[in-house]
């Protein structure tokens, strides 16, 4: 999906864009060529990222939480012609300080499962008839907290196991287009600072460093499932002489 001279005919849209590893990559698929619809609730951090993004960009602010939001997004991507690729990005953490499960707030808790899981899935449903004719993707950016048991990351967790579980009947239901579920493993992003407050996370590597293996899933196209960041191979570096 991103070699060489087909990358200008690329479309992509990507939810909370506005920082962290949804602008990473953005600003990488971007300098790839990709016409792109983004996405973030804040409007003016939005606004300045699309700014580098390049004039085809489309940029919508909003709650992907929301209803009325969601339809604007995919009237932009039926404007354009449809997309290749839909990355479901934007997450919330939930109730912090991260609480144990014995004292949780539901009406938290409910609003981390709207954001987490069920946007990703009504964007997908929405989005499905397209990606089918093109023959897309649907990347859905989960966590090893899906998966290992980690204290007073239950809420957080639980949102994204069942976007994983998601993930992996729409894989098993739609055999035309590929959905991957990726952990990206710890990143430097404002959304971990707040999970650790007071933690020094200066050691912790930046969204940046894992775009280049989204990049390669892009590029090999592997078999729909779940992948770790630190498994993938990084795209080939394009040859400057040849754009290929």
């Amino acid at each position: 999906m991103t070699d060489g001279q087909n990358t200008a005919r690329h479309t992509a849209l990507i939810t909370g864009a506005s920082r962290g590893l949804g602008r990473a990559l953005a600003e990488a698929l971007a300098a790839d060529g990709w016409r792109l619809i983004v996405t973030a609730r804040g409007a003016a951090d939005l606004t300045a990222v699309a700014a580098g993004l390049g004039p085809d960009t489309i940029a919508i602010a909003g709650d992907v939480a929301d209803d009325w939001h969601r339809e604007a997004l995919v009237d932009a991507a039926d404007r354009i012609g449809g997309l290749d690729l839909l990355v479901n990005n934007a997450s919330v953490l939930g109730a912090t300080p991260l609480p144990r499960l014995e004292d949780y707030p539901l009406e938290q808790l409910e609003k981390a499962f709207r954001v987490n899981t069920i946007a990703p899935l009504a964007l997908s449903q929405e989005l499905l008839p397209g990606l089918r004719k093109r023959r897309g993707a649907i990347l859905n950016i989960t966590s090893d907290a899906a998966v290992e048991a980690y204290d007073t990351w239950g809420g957080y967790g639980a949102t994204k196991a069942a976007l994983e579980q998601l993930s992996a009947v729409l894989a098993a239901e739609e055999p035309d287009i590929s959905v991957w579920w990726v952990d990206p493993g710890e990143m430097r992003t404002g959304m971990l600072q707040d999970a650790m407050p007071g933690e020094d996370l200066s050691a912790t590597p930046p969204p940046a460093d894992v775009v280049p293996a989204l990049l390669g899933l892009l590029a090999g196209r592997p078999a729909s499932g779940r992948y770790r960041a630190a498994d993938l191979r990084p795209a080939p570096a394009r040859s400057a002489e040849t754009g290929s």
